[in-house]
C-alpha cells in the first residue's frame, strides 16, 4: 500500500492520518478519533470495548477495518486500527459525543481538499502556508519551510529509486545527514529543542533549516551521480552529503562567533529575540 503520512488537526487535536494513492482514500487512526470525540482517559481501553460490543452486534464496519503502523506517542512505528471516511462515519454513529457533527464536517472536508490539491498541488502549497501562519511563523520562515519540504521529497524520492525502503531505512539515513552536518543525531537534536513527538523542522531556526537543505540537496546530486546499489553505500553518501553542510556551519560559526544549533521552540521562533544559542 502506497501511503503518505500526515497530521490532521481538528480543533488543534492530532489525528493520524495515512493517503493511500492506490484506493485515494484518507486512512484515519480511530484512537485518535475516539480521543477528540470523548472524554475518556483512555481511548484504547474505550475503542476496546466498543469494539467488542459493536462485533457483538455483527457490525461489518469493525469487521472490515484493519491496522496501520503509525508514529506512535514513543516515536516508534506501531500498529494501531484505522478505518476510511465511509468507515468512520458509521463508527461516529456509536459514540455519543457533541463533537460528532462538527467532526462530520471536518471529516467531509478533508476528504475534499486532497481531491482539490491532487487536481491542483498549490491548493496544498496554499493550506500548508496558511497553518503556518496561524500558528505565528514569519512569512520568510515559512518559504523556507515550504522549500526545505521540495527539497526532502527529492530526497526521498532517490532513496525509493536506490531501493531504499520507507520507515527504518529512511530514518538511519536521515540521522547519518543530521549527524554529518549539526554533530547530533535526530534524537540529540529533539532532545535539545525539548521534542518529543514535534516535527524537529518546524523547530529549526532559518539557518539551521537552510543548512539541513544543503545535507539533503548535496546528498540527492551525489546519489545521483554514485548511483549507490547497497544501503551501505547509501549510508555513506548520506555521509558525505550531511558532511559538506557540516563543514559550512563551521565556516558560518568561525565567521560569526556564534553557534548555529539552537536550543529554541516553535514558539521561541514566534519571537526571535528569545532565541537562544546552543552553549
Amino acid at each position: 500500500m502506497n501511503k503518505e503520512t500526515a497530521i490532521k488537526l481538528f480543533n488543534d487535536q492530532k489525528i493520524r492520518t495515512h493517503w493511500d494513492e492506490e484506493q485515494e482514500k484518507w486512512y484515519f487512526s480511530i484512537i485518535d478519533v475516539v480521543a477528540v470525540l470523548t472524554k475518556s482517559v483512555n481511548p484504547q481501553a474505550y475503542w476496546r470495548k466498543l469494539k467488542q460490543r459493536l462485533r457483538a452486534e455483527g457490525n461489518e464496519t469493525v469487521t472490515n477495518c484493519h491496522g496501520l503502523k503509525m508514529i506512535a506517542a514513543d516515536g516508534k512505528m506501531r500498529l494501531t486500527d484505522v478505518a476510511d471516511t465511509e468507515q468512520l462515519f458509521r463508527l461516529i454513529q456509536s459514540i455519543p459525543s457533541p463533537k460528532a457533527e462538527p467532526f462530520k464536517i471536518w471529516l467531509a472536508r478533508v476528504g475534499r481538499e486532497r481531491i482539490d490539491e491532487i487536481e491542483d498541488p498549490e491548493l496544498g502549497i496554499d493550506r500548508l502556508m496558511e497553518t503556518y501562519l496561524k500558528k505565528g511563523y514569519s512569512k520568510e520562515w515559512i518559504n523556507q519551510r515550504l522549500k526545505s519540504i521540495e527539497v526532502r521529497k527529492e530526497l526521498t524520492d532517490e532513496w525509493e529509486t536506490r531501493g531504499v525502503k520507507k520507515g527504518q531505512e529512511f530514518t538511519i539515513l536521515t540521522d547519518e545527514i543530521t549527524k554529518a552536518w549539526s554533530e547530533l543525531t535526530t534524537k540529540q537534536y529533539k532532545k535539545l529543542k525539548d521534542l518529543k513527538k514535534e516535527n524537529l523542522r518546524d523547530h529549526m531556526t532559518n539557518l539551521e533549516l537552510v543548512l539541513n537543505m544543503l545535507a539533503e540537496a548535496t546528498t540527492t546530486e551525489i546519489s545521483k551521480e554514485k548511483k549507490p546499489k547497497t544501503f551501505n553505500q547509501n549510508k555513506k553518501i548520506a555521509r558525505q552529503g550531511g558532511t559538506i553542510s557540516g563543514n559550512t556551519r563551521k565556516e558560518i560559526e568561525e565567521k560569526t562567533g556564534k553557534k548555529i544549533v539552537t536550543v529554541s521552540n516553535a514558539k521561541e521562533l514566534q519571537n526571535p529575540q528569545k532565541v537562544k544559542l546552543k552553549k
